[in-house]
């Protein structure tokens, strides 16, 4: 018995060592050849070219208009009347920039804006935590029906509602107390004040979406951290500022970062609805240019009317393209926590 044992090891031994000398006859051209050319090796290829340039082609489609934006930005009128120029400008101007920046004020409307949607953020994320909040951990009559009405504010309109809240903050008064007191009401339109209440109220747009979010990720926490509160003589606020608001941060940066970028490119309430006129000059109504454009279609002015355009689109997004570029990582953190996505 051992000696057909011995018999068989040395036989496996021989092949391994016949094979091993196969190889090493094989030179490193030959065996190249013969990885090149497996079926699984060409597999891998494919996928990856199929792949390259599936991401090249979705690519191309997101960035060509920005692309082009940005190249007819620095145009200069030479270029929009050569035929051969398609995007790399031949006489590249600085000119409709500085037109913009200087024409359009648009400094004082970067404050401004700023000013406006940090503000208008801050008061949405911390007043939409609080109602999510409440919504998901505490039980009380008509719970169910607030969070329908919740849910409704998602679906209607706000064209909707357009001269119901035109009207309320044009003639804004609190149960007559201002009309008995002054004689008449208080005139909101034309100033930030509509903007600040819907936010402090959770009236704000977009406001249903930021309580429906919260609301799943608060659900999401455990009771018992509460509980423990609780059972240690926390109350309610005190549980929540000290012991849930610190869990909620990546959530909050990512409802702040939504109202911030909203708020920053609105221009339905700011620049059509609740703020005109003689109002301050904020960001978004940039895009308009109606006085600056008239000037220059009766004009000699070099500077063409699309290249105007697409400055002004330019400096819009430009801070907020900023913003989140430092900020992209907290942002897809709060999207993975938010209990919306598998």
């Amino acid at each position: 018995m051992n000696s057909v044992m011995n018999k068989f090891k040395k036989n496996t031994t021989s092949r391994k060592e016949m094979k091993k000398d196969f190889e090493g006859k094989l030179s490193l051209r030959k065996r190249l050849m013969m990885k090149i050319f497996s079926f699984e090796f060409l597999k891998n290829v494919v996928v990856k070219i199929f792949m390259y340039v599936f991401l090249i082609g979705i690519s191309y489609i997101i960035l060509y208009p920005f692309i082009t934006k940005i190249s007819a930005s620095f145009m200069s009128n030479s270029d929009f009347h050569d035929v051969t120029v398609k995007l790399i400008p031949k006489y590249p101007t600085l000119e409709t920039y500085k037109f913009v920046i200087i024409e359009n004020d648009y400094f004082e409307a970067l404050i401004n804006t700023t000013l406006l949607s940090v503000g208008v953020a801050l008061l949405q994320t911390l007043v939409t935590a609080l109602i999510g909040y409440g919504l998901a951990k505490f039980k009380f009559t008509g719970k169910s029906i607030v969070f329908g009405l919740v849910i409704l504010s998602m679906v209607i309109p706000h064209k909707t509602l357009q001269l119901a809240m035109f009207t309320y903050f044009r003639y804004f008064d609190i149960y007559g107390i201002f009309n008995l007191l002054f004689g008449e009401t208080v005139k909101l339109i034309d100033t930030v004040w509509p903007l600040v209440l819907l936010s402090l109220f959770g009236f704000a747009f977009k406001n249903g979406l930021y309580i429906f979010i919260f609301r799943q990720f608060y659900k999401g926490v455990p009771d018992e951290l509460e509980e423990a509160a609780y059972v240690d003589g926390s109350g309610i606020f005190r549980t929540y500022f000290r012991i849930i608001l610190p869990l909620t941060v990546p959530m909050m940066t990512t409802i702040f970062m939504f109202a911030f970028s909203w708020q920053w490119t609105d221009k339905y309430y700011n620049n059509l609805f609740f703020i005109s006129g003689d109002a301050p000059h904020f960001l978004p109504g940039i895009v308009k240019v109606p006085d600056s454009l008239a000037s220059i279609a009766s004009s000699s002015s070099p500077i063409q009317e699309s290249a105007v355009l697409n400055t002004c689109g330019i400096l819009v997004i430009l801070p907020l393209f900023i913003v989140f570029l430092f900020a992209q990582k907290a942002l897809v953190q709060g999207i993975e926590r938010s209990g919306i996505v598998g």
